[in-house]
């Protein structure tokens, strides 16, 4: 109860100040790492000495009563959790461009995962199921020794020392936990929550259902214990683990409280007071608890960006999710976003969403399924599982109900919500950051543009005239495009604001025709033009500066459609079916040709036109995916694709006026300079992520 007050005042204080208290987050850090700093240590000896000192018939018959348990309880979590998505909401949805959406997922290695070559190894990394692995097979060894009674004492005294640091550890827990509380509130930012709402209030409706209703009630229905006992057994251990948001460091704690109760009722039969120290370890690596979050985020990932997983794709997620779930789940998700073909740029919002609250909702629930988990495979051992018929009878009249209830309640509460699509707003209403020059705008170039005389170099025109003269594209998102308030804006454009300052001048943009620029460089009239791809094409017709940025080819499909363009061996199996647009400043032709054998491939002199009725029949445009994250904002019923595996990126620099070396040798070292100091990657930061 004290740690639960603790909690409830750190929460206040959190939400009536601005910023952590002095000392709070060190507090809370040493806290964790203190629990951390044993539970690894815990988990080892617990399996170690636990399995050791079982004779070879018991280890058998956990091992099958065990199986027996496990697998029913664990199929329940799942249906309930693979349930949870049909209360989401049908919402329209698009995110920015993150380098998630382009980055190569390293596969889990499953056997390195599992079987350490070097156990020590295992232990410094943090390795918890070859950790796991590991201390059962030396258990499983010690059982086929000759007097190991002396051995499995000593591990025994190491494991009781263990259990006694984390005892005295727990004394700090009420202001440990007031502080964690205090400093996670005050430094929420409520703008994290955006978008995360219906996967977080799902998450804790589920957490909820099983981790207090159903889970407790089985253990109630099968064993000779209350509900009420159940409830307290784990208590602390449920308000710690929410706190820190982590199961690992109770485990020592869960262990200890479940053979208490065990031991207070006399369930002890064929030692099965001492299975704690088994199973709870055991279930912490296993795919179950909170782990099983990591697949609801799956599901409610594809929903959010509009690609949607299907009842009958739940058994291909549970048969390669399971198995990456023994590891990280920070590994894990990744590696699902890939299978699925989902964004890899919302693995930035588990990351949010684990470290706002989901971490903490999965721990709680990892602590239930261990506890409830322990003590029916404790009672299967011992003999004394039954069924309390009236205790059933309760059940089935009240959970059901409730579950149902809950599900509706949480989609009417979804339904209630005025959402509106905020990815338009949020790319358009931008202005500069920092580098503010004086500047203006033409539509169009002057009359005489093309029939001016080159005189002097690039650099000597701009100091004389006073103002550097760039050429513009139109739709040529996120690098330049109008905001709001009608102000040039983007990328490229602030780069431009950047070197005008540098110069000591103004700038002026004038909005141009692609197939003007070479002229109108070579005329003198502009000084140098919004980005290009370096592809052959361009570098043919233009001179172009050191590459400031890159983009990696992508697809920008109808969010239906995804699935159909995942890989570039299905794009190329569709040849004769598909229709290309490629936007003028990307048409490369005969490296299309060459690489995807397409014949069908229109250039486009914009974008935009992907969009308009007359330009339906084109299946996808290739694009680079910064540009056509941008544009699946504007147009969140299309989404970006970036099909596997993912081609070397196109650079991208500025074209500038031929055979001015000056000018070009000026801007190499500019550009070096504004990469060095990091001012194009705060930009590229802003522009293109939206951060």
């Amino acid at each position: 109860m004290i740690i639960l007050i603790a909690m409830v005042l750190g929460l206040l204080a959190g939400y009536y100040s601005e910023q952590a208290f002095y000392g709070t987050e060190m507090m809370a850090k040493a806290f964790v790492t203190l629990l951390q700093m044993t539970a690894l240590p815990y988990i080892s000896l617990s399996l170690i000495a636990g399995i050791g000192g079982l004779q070879p018939t018991q280890g058998l018959t956990l091992m099958r009563k065990g199986l027996l348990v496990l697998i029913p309880l664990m199929a329940l979590c799942l249906l309930v959790v693979l349930t949870g998505p049909a209360a989401f909401p049908d919402w329209p949805n698009a995110s920015f461009y993150s380098a998630n959406t382009v980055k190569e997922i390293e596969q889990v290695g499953l056997v390195d995962l599992f079987i350490p070559s070097n156990p020590f190894t295992a232990f410094a990394d943090a390795l918890i199921p070859a950790i796991v692995l590991f201390s059962i097979l030396m258990g499983v060894g010690l059982i086929g020794v000759k007097d190991n009674k002396a051995t499995l004492h000593y591990l025994g005294q190491l494991q009781s020392a263990i259990a006694n640091i984390n005892s005295l550890t727990m004394k700090l827990a009420p202001l440990a936990v007031f502080c964690i509380a205090q400093s996670a509130l005050a430094t929420l930012q409520t703008q994290q929550i955006d978008g995360l709402f219906v996967y977080i209030t799902t998450a804790a409706a589920i957490m909820f259902l099983l981790s207090f209703i159903v889970l407790p009630a089985i253990v109630a229905i099968l064993t000779p214990f209350y509900y009420r006992e159940v409830i307290l057994v784990c208590r602390e251990g449920l308000i710690t683990a929410f706190a820190t948001g982590s199961f690992f460091v109770v485990i020592p704690l869960v262990a200890e409280k479940i053979k208490a109760l065990l031991q207070l009722r006399h369930c002890t039969h064929q030692s099965a007071d001492q299975l704690p120290n088994i199973i709870v370890p055991i279930s912490f690596s296993l795919p179950v608890g909170g782990k099983l979050f990591a697949l609801l985020f799956i599901i409610f990932s594809a929903w959010f960006s509009g690609e949607r997983i299907i009842i009958g794709d739940y058994q291909n997620l549970v048969l390669q999710g399971l198995p990456q779930l023994f590891g990280s789940i920070f590994l894990a998700v990744p590696v699902l976003l890939d299978i699925f073909n989902i964004s890899g740029s919302m693995f930035d919002l588990f990351v949010v969403s684990e470290n706002l609250i989901v971490s903490r909702l999965g721990a709680v629930f990892s602590v239930m399924f261990a506890v409830s988990l322990s003590l029916l495979i404790a009672t299967t051992v011992s003999g004394q599982l039954r069924m309390v018929w009236k205790r059933l009878l309760r059940f089935l009249v009240f959970v059901p109900p409730v579950a149902l209830g809950i599900l509706l309640m949480i989609s009417e509460v979804f339904d209630s919500i005025s959402h509106q699509y905020q990815g338009y707003e949020k790319f358009i209403n931008r202005d500069f950051t920092t580098y503010k020059v004086k500047s203006t705008y033409l539509k169009e170039p002057a009359a005489n543009s093309l029939n001016q005389t080159l005189t002097g170099n690039t650099l000597t025109r701009i100091a004389m005239r006073g103002k550097l003269r760039v050429g513009y594209f139109r739709d040529d998102l996120p690098y330049a495009f109008h905001n709001k308030q009608g102000k040039l804006v983007g990328f490229d454009i602030e780069i431009m604001n950047m070197l005008a300052a540098d110069l000591g001048v103004d700038v002026e943009f004038v909005r141009i025709y692609r197939k003007d620029t070479a002229p109108l460089l070579e005329s003198g009239y502009i000084d140098i033009a919004s980005g290009m791809p370096l592809i052959p094409e361009n570098m043919k017709d233009y001179t172009l500066t050191a590459p400031y940025s890159e983009q990696t080819i992508a697809l920008l499909v109808k969010t239906d459609r995804r699935s159909s363009f995942n890989t570039w061996q299905k794009i190329v199996d569709q040849k004769d079916d598909l229709l290309l647009g490629v936007p003028e400043a990307f048409f490369y032709r005969n490296g299309i040709r060459t690489h995807l054998g397409h014949n069908n491939i229109w250039e486009l002199a914009s974008p935009r036109l992907l969009f308009n009725e007359k330009y339906q029949n084109i299946d996808a445009l290739l694009f680079g995916a910064a540009s056509a994250s941008a544009w699946s904002l504007l147009y969140p019923n299309y989404s970006v694709v970036v099909p596997k595996p993912a081609l070397p990126p196109l650079l991208l620099a500025f074209p500038i006026t031929r055979h001015d070396y000056d000018f070009e040798h000026f801007m190499t070292n500019w550009i070096a300079s504004k990469k060095r100091n990091r001012s194009i990657d705060q930009l590229f930061d802003y522009w293109i992520k939206g951060q």
